[in-house]
C-alpha cells in the first residue's frame, strides 16, 4: 500500500499529515501558508510526488447537526478543483471536532499559545487522517494493532 495525505484546509493555512506505507498511522508532516490556488496546488502536488501518494484526505467541516455550511461548501469546491488537477483519488472527510480536539491535546501537552499556533493544523490534520485510516480499516475488517 502506498501513502495517504491528510488535509486540514483552513482560510490561512493548510495543515498536512501523511500516513506510513501500510496505511495504519498518520503522521504530521508540515503546515503551507495559503497564496492561492495555483501556488496551494504546486505545494500540494510537491507533497504527492515527493511522497509518492496515492490518495488525498480532505477535511470537511460539516456543522454539528450534520448540514453542509458555507465552510463546508468551500472546501468540496476546493476538492473539486484537486480532482481535476491531481492524478490521485481524493476523498472527503468530515472533520467535525479535529481542531477541538488537537487544541485539547495540545493544550494537555502544556504548549504555549505561540506553539500551538505554529502546529495545530498540522495535528488536526494528524488527528483527521488517522480517524479515516482507523474507519477504513474498520470496515475492512482488518485487525487493529495496538
Amino acid at each position: 500500500m502506498s501513502r495517504i495525505i491528510g488535509l486540514d484546509v483552513g482560510e490561512k493555512r493548510i495543515g498536512v499529515a501523511l500516513s506510513d506505507e501500510l496505511g495504519i498511522a498518520a503522521h504530521p508532516l508540515t503546515v503551507i501558508m495559503r497564496d492561492g490556488l495555483e501556488k496551494d496546488l504546486r505545494k500540494i502536488k510537491e507533497i504527492v510526488q515527493e511522497y509518492s501518494t496515492v490518495q488525498i484526505v480532505v477535511g470537511i467541516p460539516v456543522n454539528m447537526n450534520g448540514t453542509i455550511g458555507e465552510s463546508a461548501r468551500k472546501m468540496l469546491s476546493f476538492t473539486d478543483f484537486l480532482r481535476k488537477e491531481l492524478p490521485v483519488s481524493i476523498e472527503t472527510w468530515d472533520e467535525r471536532l479535529t481542531t477541538v480536539s488537537s487544541e485539547k491535546v495540545l493544550l494537555e501537552a502544556d504548549l504555549s499559545r505561540r506553539k500551538r499556533k505554529k502546529v495545530i493544523d498540522k495535528v488536526a490534520a494528524t488527528l483527521l487522517l488517522q480517524c479515516y485510516l482507523d474507519n477504513r480499516r474498520s470496515e475492512s475488517g482488518e485487525r487493529k494493532t495496538r
